[in-house]
């Protein structure tokens, strides 16, 4: 799937961004990062490309349970895009260890999520890139749920007229404490710090429609 070609939206730059903190630099979401027509076309896009059932041997085996489907294309071209249209503003004064965000990741991952399908808790792990280039951060942009902006009611799923419920992140802190919730809404970022400071995190259960997600990361060098 990676080497498959498809037309992507023409990201346009995103001004006065509103940034909340939801755990200090360690988990900040961006609400209408995407404008609704950029995030219905990513949904098309990926649609076009096909997705791939990915599930997983399950905690018995030692791993988290998944059930969703997956496509994932390298485009450093759509990576840069994304990163310059706002990102690279927001990780502007985070440092790792020294070393700064550089960009994303061009190994970009759609994510769709059907009713019954879900991603039980989990840590995401740093990547190394080579070069001294490595992920600290995961990216992820919500392409449908409720939407931001009163323009528009909702970004539904090819084929599907109900809104998306369910499918929230959810993010642990110690002893298992609730640290937030974010319930997806079209058109938002979520970064977390990830590697060996990631939190405990999940994607809950889709209830009704299907939840679309843009997943990349951000690299520090």
């Amino acid at each position: 799937m990676g080497d498959q070609k498809v037309e992507f939206p023409v990201i346009k730059p995103k001004h006065k961004l509103q940034i909340n903190f939801l755990k200090g630099n360690d988990l900040i979401t961006v609400p209408n990062f995407l404008t609704p027509f950029e995030s219905e076309a990513f949904v098309k896009a990926a649609e076009s490309l096909g997705f791939v059932h990915q599930g997983s041997l399950g905690p018995a085996k030692g791993e988290a349970y998944r059930d969703n489907d997956r496509v994932s294309v390298n485009d450093p071209q759509l990576a840069g895009i994304i990163w310059e249209s706002g990102l690279n503003k927001l990780f502007r004064d985070i440092k790792i260890r020294g070393k700064a965000a550089v960009g994303l990741n061009p190994n970009i991952r759609f994510y769709r999520y059907k009713v019954g399908q879900r991603f039980g808790r989990h840590i995401d792990e740093s990547v190394d890139l080579g070069d001294g280039k490595h992920t600290h951060y995961t990216l992820l942009i919500y392409l449908s749920g409720s939407s931001q902006s009163k323009s528009k009611s909702d970004v539904k799923s090819l084929g599907n007229t109900d809104p998306l419920v369910g499918g929230e992140t959810v993010f642990y802190g110690s002893r298992s404490k609730v640290v937030a919730e974010v319930a997806p809404a079209a058109g938002m970022a979520l970064v977390h710090i990830h590697g060996d400071k990631c939190m405990l995190h999940e994607a809950r259960n889709v209830t009704k429609g299907v939840k679309y997600v843009f997943r990349s990361d951000v690299v520090f060098a």
